[in-house]
């Protein structure tokens, strides 16, 4: 435990009774968690397979087992689970399939397929589609499973709404079609262990004596669903670290619910606490601020986050007149200090509340030819390309995945109409079968027109002949040769405009394949995954993953305040400081606007050496111009922390254009010297 301070030595060895580590932002949280597994496995003799550490994203998963790995030799660390909360799930249902209810090789829904579901469910129930959204309606049916809520409770509680009671029936029809299909969405990955775990005492104790010890990290992002999981895992012995800090608790839209630290409390009476308040991230004067704006917070509990990293300056504010001019004085000003200060691209970030900020910056950036990454783009799993190749696959392993047969029926195009699939859709409802079987039935020789049903006979029984091939060689190999005989480049050069676009599609689904083969493997057997097993785990990786450019590459990251959680960067620019946009113009209650300085404390305490923030006089808001008013954030941080620029006066366009020339006889000097 070298190099460890007081505080996070106590909360390593704390072993007895239940322990809440509130970790303020910088504080070494993981490696806390890090160095108590492997206090547990060397000191305390526990089986590693007996560990199990929880935390929120793959990329956290994966840098808490890259840093174990660097503290302990494999054999030492072999069986050792560190997972998302999902994976989690994923694991204990595939243990547990029978016992749900499911048959093997089910499937695992994303959240487009999820929605596509939901579609041909309202096309088939006008008085619903009249009253729901799909979107909104997968949104409430996602958070009535998060809150462990059954279609029948559902309906009880909507009372006389008609919306919430249409909401209610689609939930129900929508869990018996995944019932039907043998397949989960991804809400089901908690909630179905959790029913288990609660419903059947048997499975509980089973589970209770694998996890012999649960580390959860991100506590403060929690949903009902998944504190319920917690709880029921470690049963009331209560073996747990929980780790979180309700400073940062800024998730609440999409259902955590930082009030689970205080339930802890009122779960494990013998809960003690242990907070981690020293940051080794930033300067004393970005904690100084993000001390003073969260102490106006009174729903989370007290900390004061200190540091020993240096004193730091004063935080400019830069008052610019429009946010053009904030764009533009932002580009400038990092131009500027990259060549003047010679700090990297990559030291720079820009955050801001909502990404349609972020389009002016952009515009700035390219002008000046500064790079960048912008954070929140199109992940590589949403391309068109590799969804349509992971329909394949999933069809391949369930014959009764509608919503993967659905994607691909006519990519490329076999000449099955909709009208063809609207029938098949009504002989799967009446019959109570999947799609595909009802091609195969009596009543489609009846309803379907000969040529069409001709078409659909072929089609499934190539998929038979391709099923049964994949039985006696490599998943990616019988994916290449399937691609072939789709023809699927020819069907993207039909597609696309341009040759080359069709080509870097193409690219894609190669990149895809490799990836596929890298993970066909299972780490701990070292054996090919199944069919179904390979499909499980890509569709897990692919809903959980965003692709992201490498950390390494030199350029400005543009990303929103949520997106910036758990990152850190030299020099940070926290734009939109103003009335209606942070805090937001929709958040002004007392519980909305606690989350919202929460959700500025994240942007403040990513900041390493220093903080710079901008607003604007002037917003352009719905085609008009709108005067601003400075966000009362700023007014809560103590006026000698702040430095103002530009206040008063109108910002000049030489005032712009002397930053960006000196930058530029920077550039023209080194250049020269050369």
């Amino acid at each position: 435990m070298q190099g460890l301070n007081p505080q996070q030595q106590a909360a390593v060895r704390h072993y007895d009774t239940p322990l809440l580590v509130l970790a303020g932002a910088g504080s070494g949280k993981t490696r806390v968690i890090v160095e108590k597994i492997v206090h547990l496995i060397e000191d305390r003799d526990l089986p590693p397979r007996g560990i199990w550490a929880v935390t929120f994203t793959n990329k956290a998963a994966r840098e808490m087992g890259e840093r174990i790995g660097q503290r302990l030799p494999s054999e030492r660390r072999r069986g050792l689970n560190i997972s998302t909360f999902h994976t989690l799930g994923l694991n204990l249902i595939r243990r547990e399939t029978r016992t749900l209810g499911l048959r093997p090789g089910f499937t695992v829904l994303d959240a487009e397929d999820s929605l596509n579901l939901i579609k041909s469910l309202l096309q088939l129930n006008e008085q619903a589609a009249g009253l729901l959204e799909p979107k909104e309606a997968q949104g409430r049916i996602s958070q009535w499973k998060n809150d462990l809520a059954t279609p029948q409770t559902a309906a009880e509680a909507a009372g006389d709404d008609p919306v919430e009671a249409a909401c209610a029936s689609l939930y129900a029809d929508y869990s018996r079609q995944l019932a039907a299909c043998n397949a989960l969405d991804f809400d089901d990955l908690i909630k179905r262990p959790v029913e288990l775990l609660r419903d059947d005492p048997e499975a509980r104790e089973r589970w209770q004596r694998r996890v012999r010890y649960l580390l959860v990290d991100e506590y403060q992002d929690t949903n009902a669903s998944q504190y319920e999981l917690v709880r029921l895992l470690v049963g009331p012995v209560g073996r747990l670290t929980a780790v979180g800090d309700d400073h940062q608790s800024i998730y609440a839209w999409r259902g955590a619910r930082p009030e689970n630290l205080q339930h802890l409390k009122r779960d494990f009476p013998r809960l003690e606490t242990i907070k981690l308040e020293q940051n080794y991230r930033s300067v004393a004067t970005v904690l100084d601020a993000a001390n003073q704006l969260i102490a106006h917070d009174p729903t989370t509990q007290p900390k004061n986050l200190w540091s020993a990293v240096g004193a730091g300056e004063s935080h400019r504010v830069l008052v610019c007149d429009t946010a053009e001019d904030e764009a533009e004085r932002i580009a400038t000003d990092i131009l500027h200090r990259h060549f003047k200060d010679g700090s990297a691209y990559r030291y720079f970030a820009i955050l801001f509340r909502g990404n349609h900020q972020a389009r002016l910056i952009e515009q700035q950036l390219r002008k000046l030819s500064i790079p960048y990454v912008l954070t929140g783009g199109q992940s590589f799993f949403e391309r068109a390309e590799v969804k349509d190749a992971m329909a394949y696959l999933r069809l391949l392993a369930n014959p009764s995945d509608d919503a993967a047969l659905l994607r691909i029926i006519n990519t490329p195009r076999r000449g099955i109409g909709p009208t063809t699939l609207e029938r098949l859709g009504e002989i799967a409802r009446d019959r109570d079968m999947h799609l595909a079987a009802a091609a195969r039935s009596v009543a489609a020789e009846q309803r379907i027109d000969p040529r069409v049903r001709h078409q659909l006979d072929q089609f499934l029984d190539w998929l038979e002949a391709t099923r049964q091939r994949m039985a006696s060689e490599p998943a990616v190999d019988a994916m290449r040769r399937l691609l072939e005989e789709i023809d699927y480049f020819g069907y993207l050069r039909e597609q696309e405009s341009s040759a080359r676009a069709a080509e870097r599609r193409w690219e894609n689904l190669q990149d895809w394949l490799e990836w596929t083969e890298r993970i066909a493997e299972d780490a701990e057997t070292g054996k090919s995954l199944s069919l179904a097993e390979l499909v499980q785990k890509m569709s897990l990786l692919g809903i959980l993953e965003q692709k992201t450019r490498d950390q390494n590459d030199d350029a400005v990251r543009l990303l929103t305040l949520h997106a910036a959680k758990g990152l850190e960067f030299p020099h940070v620019y926290l734009t939109g400081m103003e009335e209606d946009l942070l805090p937001h113009q929709d958040c002004q209650e007392d519980d909305r606007l606690a989350e919202e300085r929460r959700l500025c404390f994240v942007g403040i305490t990513r900041a390493q050496r220093s903080l710079t923030f901008t607003l604007t006089r002037r917003r352009r808001r719905y085609g008009q111009w709108r005067d601003i008013t400075p966000s009362r954030f700023l007014e809560e941080i103590e006026p000698q922390l702040l430095r103002w620029e530009g206040i008063g006066v109108k910002k000049s366009e030489e005032e712009t254009r002397a930053t960006a020339q000196e930058a530029m006889a920077t550039i023209r000097a080194m250049l020269g010297s050369r």
